[in-house]
């Protein structure tokens, strides 16, 4: 038996008046899921236990079947595994953006009334970004405080013995709003301060304003987290798994579950992320032996943060026909039994701009076995069923076992 995971990121969303009150997953033309809803398990998960902010180190973990409430100790330390730093216990990892804050030419505005225009500084190439970091190093680095360059806007701070901290507030939850209410306190905020006066004028940024791009003039602290510790997954489920994203976050739940983490060359994170080779990466991992194989899709979600209705809509597009339809074509073709299960890990709705912790649809689709479906995979449907888990970490033992007992 053979296994797909196809998360979605971000996927699901609230009904949209240009869309005829649709939403991207009801408008979006899906062949090959739409062949596969029909018979097989549909139904709705909150993968965000109440309580929890509902980001996608949290949602992801749950899909992975890991409690939340037990392992989920912040995103960044996760994304710092990914990059191959070492964490000790005294030491604390921080999610650091690089943003856009106002607009070029706003430099006279105080740092608290500037507007955050960008979390991801137009999704700054990461050469471009690795240029920023390092200069942000020569300034604030020392031995206990050091910055390392990660993927495009997403970058980490480590900090042995770090000061305390209780109110980061998550960048792409205030675009378009004044930052002034939502600043760290001291020291991180002298640190966002002096960021903004080093980046300003910096040549790359002066270079990416001339060619209309968004300057990134600001580092934004949010996510601080303690080393994370995982179960073997392969020890949990008995199954060699493989995971291919481009985030550094879901890389670093792999490495920490001591999965196979893929790295896939012009996978980016975004819709114009290789969607194909996507899917060829898991057929390669498949036809290597590995039993299951999770890819996830970070474009619909990006596209929710950005209000990009088309491109969110093109993103399950994409990723039906260039991920699921190469992959499910590989399946038949060995004629071994497989099971398929598809679903967002939380909405991202572009009415919002920022995560939900609504429930979501999600789908198994077993080769060997037929169940009463839908005629569709969205939010409507699946919620129609009545099949509700209020715990995303069954949904693994649905998928193996076919039961949610956990």
């Amino acid at each position: 038996m053979k296994y797909l995971i196809l998360l979605c990121d971000g996927a699901a969303d609230y009904p949209i008046e240009k869309l005829g009150m649709k939403t991207p997953m009801e408008v979006a033309d899906v062949k090959n899921i739409d062949s596969l809803v029909s018979s097989s398990i549909v139904g709705t998960v909150s993968n965000v236990p109440q309580g929890m902010v509902p980001e996608s180190d949290t949602a992801n973990l749950a899909v992975m079947s890991y409690d939340p409430k037990i392992y989920s100790k912040g995103r960044s330390p996760l994304e710092a595994m990914s990059l191959g730093l070492h964490m000790s216990p005294d030491d604390t990892a921080y999610r650091c953006n690089v943003v856009t804050l106002g607009n070029p030419g706003d430099t006279e505005v105080p740092y608290e009334e500037k507007i955050m225009v960008d979390h991801g500084a137009d999704e700054i190439t990461t050469a471009e970004a690795d240029i920023l970091i390092k200069d942000i190093q020569k300034h604030f680095g020392n031995s206990d405080r050091n910055f390392f360059t990660g993927v495009s806007y997403r970058h980490c701070l480590i900090w042995k013995n770090a000061p305390e901290f209780t109110d980061f507030m998550r960048p792409h939850d205030i675009l378009g709003q004044k930052i002034g209410s939502y600043l760290p306190a001291e020291p991180f905020l002298s640190l966002q301060k002096e960021s903004y006066e080093i980046l300003k004028n910096h040549p790359v940024n002066l270079d990416r304003i001339k060619r209309g791009l968004r300057p990134a003039n600001s580092v934004w602290f949010w996510s601080p987290g303690k080393k994370p510790a995982l179960p073997s997954f392969e020890e949990k489920w008995g199954l060699k798994a493989s995971v291919i994203s481009a985030v550094d976050l879901i890389k670093g739940i792999a490495i920490c579950a001591g999965m196979r983490s893929v790295n896939v060359k012009n996978a980016t994170g975004n819709i114009n992320t290789d969607f194909k080779a996507k899917g060829a990466a898991a057929i390669e991992e498949f036809k290597n032996g590995q039993d299951l194989v999770y890819i996830h899709v970070e474009a619909p979600d990006e596209c929710g943060h950005r209000a990009e209705t088309e491109n969110k809509i093109l993103s399950m597009e994409k990723i039906d026909k260039d991920i699921l339809g190469n992959v499910l074509d590989y399946l038949r073709s060995c004629g071994d039994d497989f099971r398929i299960m598809i679903l967002p890990d939380h909405p991202t709705p572009i009415a919002k701009r920022t995560h939900t912790m609504d429930p979501v649809p999600f789908m198994i689709y077993d080769s060997a076995k037929k169940h009463n479906g839908t005629e569709k995979f969205d939010e409507k449907h699946a919620a129609k069923t009545g099949l509700y888990l209020p715990e995303g970490q069954v949904l693994m033992s649905l998928l193996v076992n076919g039961s949610s007992d956990n």
